[in-house]
């Protein structure tokens, strides 16, 4: 698409993008209604879901503001180390990370650096955004991966935001549900000055959705520093669990945590004392998942609760955020959950950074290049089943060489690549450059 043709991409909404903004504006008792129901279900919070309507509940920096938007978590983590790299350039410079997770509000609030605020990402009602940038006033957008509200993309084009779309990812299921809104998806794709893609199947599957300027440079989580992990709680887990048999099920949904519990009771006679680790990808359905794994005749320690591990503790719930960082390190072996599931996976680089061997299942069209890269290395291995599953945990547990091989491996695997923030900043300094000047 030509110069011309963009621009007019930009200053006339497709009729898909009107109506679109329509239904979101008249929509409103229903959005409101949703609101009301995921706070009282701890998906908002209560405090701060105002933000969701673009009411800001902290004060914005002077000087040069980029805005860096994120879905949840596992997004926000892995420009972390992109956002210290920005951070660099002016003393000046501040950044505006928004997310749409409880969870990911409270890791970026431990992670986040002095010159980096957190917010709500606001519902994608028209009022709403405008609210929002009206007082923000951002000076660039970096967009993460593949979240992509219409009303606030186009509303950021049109008062002259540069926007990048960074560490982009699209499945095929994506790109087949995007096909059926092609208009809409070239009008979206336009809004970028600037896509950053993860891989050469994602390139070509954003430029035939009409994306006009990507590049491919790799996946900014190969760049990410490892999880922290506070040494005294560190210290205590380790002692806690001492000489016992142990594996972690890291990252799992909804069914998924019942396998887990099939697998700890398939084992528990051939492993005495083992220990299973579990934290579920979300950690507010503690309850339920409790509840699950005591049905199964399993003794369940809390970490919410404070519980501690004891001698008969069968599986420690560790339904709370940011500690994965310590799990990872006191397991030999993780499964990563969201893959047994048509979940999409999760990120399975941490682990392997910290020292796992890696077990996932089948489903991982989110994260097919990390798989790729770790299958290579012989750092993981693909389970169909809970059969698979348990059968795995037992071959690796029983052949502690055969274990340790595969961490060997999942650790030169994690240490290279290296030079994939080197090639986003590179791409992105033009853009920030402008920032800068035009914040200043």
């Amino acid at each position: 698409m030509n110069a011309s043709s963009t621009t007019m991409a930009s200053r006339n909404p497709t009729f898909a993008a009107r109506l679109y903004r329509a239904l979101t504006t008249v929509g409103l008792p229903l959005v409101e209604l949703l609101l009301q129901h995921r706070t009282m279900r701890g998906k908002e919070e209560s405090a701060r879901v105002d933000e969701r309507r673009g009411i800001p509940s902290i004060e914005r920096p002077r000087g040069p503001l980029v805005w860096v938007h994120a879905a949840s978590i596992g997004e926000a983590q892995s420009v972390l180390v992109l956002i210290e790299r920005i951070l660099r350039m002016s003393p000046d410079l501040n950044i505006l990370m928004t997310t749409g997770t409880v969870t990911s509000a409270q890791i970026m609030g431990q992670r986040l650096s002095d010159r980096a605020l957190h917010q709500y990402v606001p519902v994608d009602r028209i009022r709403w955004v405008r609210s929002f940038l009206d007082y923000w006033k951002p000076d660039a957008g970096l967009w993460v991966e593949s979240e992509l509200w219409p009303n606030l993309v186009l509303e950021s084009k049109r008062r002259g935001i540069p926007l990048a779309l960074i560490n982009a990812r699209m499945s095929e299921r994506s790109h087949r549900s995007w096909g059926r809104a092609t208009a809409l998806a070239e009008e979206l794709l336009l809004a970028f000055d600037t896509i950053l893609a993860q891989d050469n199947d994602i390139a070509e599957r954003l430029r035939d959705l009409g994306a006009p300027h990507v590049f491919v440079t790799g996946n900014l989580k190969l760049a990410a520093e490892p999880l922290p992990a506070t040494a005294g709680e560190l210290i205590t887990l380790q002692d806690a669990i001492a000489n016992r048999p142990v594996w972690l099920a890291a990252s799992t949904h909804r069914t998924e945590e019942d396998m887990v519990g099939d697998v700890h009771n398939a084992l528990a006679d051939s492993f005495p004392g083992l220990l299973t680790l579990l934290a579920p990808r979300h950690p507010q359905r503690g309850g339920d998942v409790e509840q699950s794994l005591t049905q199964m005749g399993l003794t369940v320690a809390r970490r919410s609760r404070g519980d501690a591990i004891a001698p008969d503790t069968d599986v420690y719930l560790v339904d709370a955020t940011g500690l994965l960082g310590q799990l990872y390190r006191v397991s030999p072996l993780a499964f990563i959950g969201g893959s047994l599931i048509p979940h999409g996976g999760q990120n399975m680089l941490e682990a392997a950074q910290l020292g796992c061997a890696i077990l996932h299942g089948p489903h991982v069209d989110n994260f097919r290049s990390i798989t790729a890269s770790l299958a290579a290395a012989g750092a993981s291995q693909e389970v169909a089943n809970r059969e698979e599953l348990t059968r795995s945990v037992a071959e690796l547990l029983g052949n502690p060489d055969r274990l340790q091989e595969m961490i060997t491996n999942a650790e030169a695997a994690a240490s290279r690549n290296r030079e994939v923030l080197e090639t986003n900043m590179q791409l992105l300094q033009p853009l920030i450059a402008k920032a800068v000047a035009s914040g200043s």
